[in-house]
């Protein structure tokens, strides 16, 4: 070794990591407010909002306190928001998903009036809004693709109709975005964006999403629409097919164990790509935190950029006003 760096003794890589100052100035990748995206579960009422036991710090909140969230975090400098709802009933086919006065579209109908500049997502399932959890109808005890299909087509036009900026089909129905396209623009909607769940796999990370929501299956599982997360190169054929119908956002769910894919992605497409950070990976963190085995902050901020490294243009997180906070004091 003595020798080596006597044949090259000015090779010193360590050089460029001497100092904060320095790091920063040679840093491969970079990240700021503008690429986060806010998750927020919406409950019908007013002036109630509840704890989620599996995800710390996370709550479920009525349409005016969601608009006071959407204040704080604006001035956090996030500017995008998706909307999950949980309806205060449930039927077998789901009806409330699309209902134009439901609480997703009196939620949008809010937040727009009092803040205009925010980009507004709607999620678009029926996982949430079914007696049965699945996101889809249910025929003969399985899924029915085709008939689910006209279903998130009315949930979508009644998000958009109610000012959403961006709709978000996530149930894994083949040829959803191309029937949502089709829709909106019969509804003279044609400028509304598709974000589309592209590649979502069956991942054991949705558990405290399932508590927040309300939306665990009664029955079965979801693997016989959501993707096997043995399967990369299905994930690129399912990404090429949406954008194929008409997405506009192509994203990569959940985030942490699929980096491979979001840089596969990255290499391939050219539309923006989103990586959904899930609530696994939330509780994962905060659980880990709480207890005294990592440190939250230096983990949180390892984790978004391997997302932003991998190639993700939009990170979806429910750390974001956390992640936003800190980037400002760094």
């Amino acid at each position: 070794m003595e020798d080596e760096f006597k044949i090259f003794p000015y090779i010193r890589e360590r050089r460029l990591r001497s100092s904060k100052a320095m790091r920063d100035l040679v840093a491969e990748t970079a990240f700021d407010t503008s690429s986060l995206m806010l998750p927020m579960f919406i409950i019908p009422g007013k002036g109630k909002s509840q704890k989620i036991e599996s995800m710390p710090d996370v709550i479920r909140q009525t349409a005016d306190i969601a608009v006071s969230t959407v204040s704080r975090a604006l001035n956090l400098g996030i500017k995008s928001f998706l909307l999950f709802g949980i309806p205060s009933a449930k039927d077998e086919m789901g009806t409330g998903a699309y209902d134009e006065n439901g609480v997703i579209p009196d939620a949008i109908k809010k937040i727009k009036k009092e803040y205009p500049e925010a980009l507004i997502a709607a999620d678009v399932c029926m996982c949430e809004y079914t007696t049965h959890g699945h996101c889809g109808i249910i025929k003969n005890g399985r899924v029915d693709n085709d008939l689910t299909l006209p279903v998130l087509a009315k949930a979508a036009v009644a998000y958009a109709e109610a000012g959403a900026d961006v709709v978000a089909p996530s149930s894994m129905m083949d040829g959803q975005v191309r029937a949502i396209r089709a829709a909106l623009n019969d509804s003279g909607l044609k400028d509304t964006v598709i974000m589309s769940y592209s590649s979502k796999f069956a991942s054991s990370l949705y558990g405290p999403f399932r508590e927040a929501a309300d939306s665990r299956p009664a029955f079965g599982d979801r693997k016989t629409y959501q993707m096997d997360y043995r399967n990369g190169r299905q994930a690129m054929r399912e990404i090429e097919l949406d954008i194929s119908e008409g997405a506009d956002i192509i994203m990569v769910k959940p985030a942490m164990f699929y980096l491979d894919l979001i840089f596969t992605a990255r290499n391939r497409f050219n539309l923006p790509i989103a990586a959904y950070s899930v609530s696994g990976e939330y509780s994962m963190i905060k659980g880990a935190a709480m207890n005294g085995w990592i440190n939250e902050n230096d983990a949180l901020m390892e984790l978004i950029y391997s997302i932003k490294r991998a190639g993700a243009d939009i990170m979806i997180t429910y750390y974001a006003e956390k992640i936003a906070d800190m980037l400002r004091q760094r």
